[in-house]
This record gives structure tokens, C-alpha cells and sequence, in this order.
């Protein structure tokens, strides 16, 4: 990693439209951000079929017991906890089914440890404790595809027969990184090197498809509702007795009765609604076509 010339590295180009950033409004950094923007939607359609292959790849590791671990530094790794973190109330999810590791550990997700992506020792220390194993898949999460500790992650992972998947913004990134590549050619920053602007939005949104879609597979929504969530707050509450009565054609009252009775799982309630069951009898229905619900309504 010495030998490498950063200054060659995709992410790190100055971009020819924004030399005079110092110079312009505050309207005109907007209108051009904003136009630079255009290009995280171009570089995720021309993804989606590595982002497709993902999916298939996490669903079948879920399937089979396995756990979806994100891995990165700086802004790559915060959104990687971002992202396993919205699963559980979202989908239902244990915390330990989709987890991040971050590099410089959990203080660095609020305050910046630049050094901590350097760290190799680190990074493998990390994934041991974690305890990636062969049924897990690791995304490997870094905008330059360089990120040593991201790079020795992935290297550990693969060694302990974990699916291994780099997500980057650098086309050039080496191949044998992982197993399979996602690869988000966003193109220079008007902010040369801030990869916290386009590449990590485009991360970002390549995250919610990784995550949304493979929740989807596994039977945790219904029609566009998330009928696995967990009501753990008002508003998540009120969502939950919505659902309930809505998808459960029952009355508020009714609706509040059987979340109650169903212990405030939703999809348990909407079956115990709909089909006249009790609380262990939907349990088991549900058991029964793994989780879809509308292989029962």
C-alpha cells in the first residue's frame, strides 16, 4: 500500500466543472452540486445487475443462517451502521442477523478517526470478534476501493469461505479484493476527494437495495407495507394498528385487542384478524409459508 499514488486514484481527480468552487454563490455551489447529482442516478443504473446479484447472493446466505456484515471506514462505515441499524424496526430483524463493523470502532461513528482506516490489525481483529464465518456475506464498503482496512476485511473474510462483496466508486479497484464487485463510476467530486458527496449517495442508495430488496425476498413486507416492523414508538405504533386494522379488516378497537394479544407483532395480528386464529395457531401458520404473508391472505 506504500507504493500506491493516491493522487491517481478516481475519487482523488479534481473535477474540470468545479475549479472555481472558492469563487461561486452560494445558489451557484447548489445548482452544480445538485447537476453533479444526475450522475449517482446513472452510475446505479448501470449497477443494477451487480446490485441484482448481490441480493440473490444475501438472500440465500440469509436462508441458510447466515448474516449480512457491512465493513467500512469514514463515511463508508457510518453508512454501513446506518444501515444495520434501521433493519430491526424496519424489519424485524435481530441486531445480530445484519451488523457493521467500523473501522475505529463504535466512537468513530460520531467523531472522525481518519487513522483508524489504515489499521490492518484492526480490521481483523474486528471481523474475529464479529466471528465471520462461511455462511456470512461481507460487503466491503469504500469509496476508493483502497481503504486498507476495508481491503483486509474482505482478505480475512474470504479466508474464513464468507461471500465476499466490495462495493466502490473506483472502477480500477482490484477484482480480487471479493468475490463479487459493485461498482459506482459517480466520477470526481466538486469537492476533490470529498467522497462524502456523490459516492456516498450512491452508496447510500446502494445500500437501501441491498437491505429493502432482500428483506422483500425473505417475506418481511407485504404489498408495499412493512408489515414486520416493530412498534417500538408512537408514530411505529400507530403504523402498526393501521396496518392491522386495514390489512386485518377489523376495527380500531379490535385492531388495539389483538396487537396486544399478539404481543405488538403486527403480521401475527393481521393473521390472527383475517383467519379467526389464535396467537399460536397464526404463529404456526406463518412458520408455514416462512413469513409470507400473502401466501395466507
Amino acid at each position: 500500500m506504500g507504493l500506491l499514488n493516491y493522487a491517481n486514484l478516481a475519487t482523488e481527480q479534481a473535477h474540470p466543472r468545479s475549479r472555481n468552487l472558492d469563487d461561486l454563490s452560494p445558489s451557484q455551489i447548489i445548482r452544480l452540486m445538485n447537476e453533479e447529482d444526475r450522475q449517482v442516478l446513472k452510475a446505479i443504473r448501470r449497477a443494477e445487475p451487480q446490485i441484482s446479484r448481490t441480493i440473490r447472493l444475501i438472500v440465500n446466505a440469509l436462508r441458510q443462517g447466515g448474516r449480512l456484515i457491512f465493513v467500512g471506514a469514514g463515511t463508508s462505515g457510518r453508512l454501513g451502521v446506518i444501515e444495520a441499524a434501521e433493519c430491526p424496526p424496519t424489519f424485524n430483524t435481530p441486531p445480530s442477523l445484519i451488523q457493521a463493523v467500523m473501522a475505529g470502532g463504535r466512537s468513530a461513528v460520531f467523531r472522525s478517526k481518519e487513522g483508524a482506516e489504515d489499521s490492518v490489525t484492526e480490521a481483523v481483529s474486528a471481523c474475529r470478534r464479529v466471528g465471520v464465518g462461511r455462511r456470512d456475506v461481507v460487503v466491503g464498503i469504500a469509496a476508493s476501493g483502497v481503504t486498507p482496512f476495508v481491503q483486509a476485511a474482505l482478505k480475512f473474510s474470504k479466508g474464513r469461505m464468507a461471500h465476499t462483496v466490495l462495493l466502490t466508486c473506483n472502477p480500477a479497484s482490484p477484482r480480487h479484493l471479493a468475490h463479487m464487485m459493485i461498482t459506482l463510476r459517480t466520477g470526481p467530486e466538486i469537492l476533490a476527494g470529498s467522497t462524502r458527496l456523490k459516492a456516498g449517495t450512491a452508496c447510500k442508495m446502494a445500500l437501501n437495495m441491498l437491505t429493502t430488496a432482500s428483506m422483500v425476498q425473505l417475506g418481511k413486507v407485504y404489498g408495499n407495507r412493512m408489515v414486520d416492523l416493530q412498534p417500538k414508538s408512537k408514530k411505529l405504533a400507530a403504523r402498526g394498528l393501521h396496518l392491522i386494522r386495514q390489512l386485518g379488516r377489523v376495527s380500531q378497537i379490535e385492531a388495539a385487542r389483538l396487537s396486544k394479544e399478539a404481543r405488538g407483532h403486527v403480521k401475527v395480528a393481521i393473521v390472527m384478524a383475517r383467519k379467526k386464529m389464535s396467537y399460536p395457531a397464526a404463529v404456526e401458520e406463518l412458520k408455514r409459508v416462512k413469513g409470507f404473508l400473502r401466501e395466507i391472505l
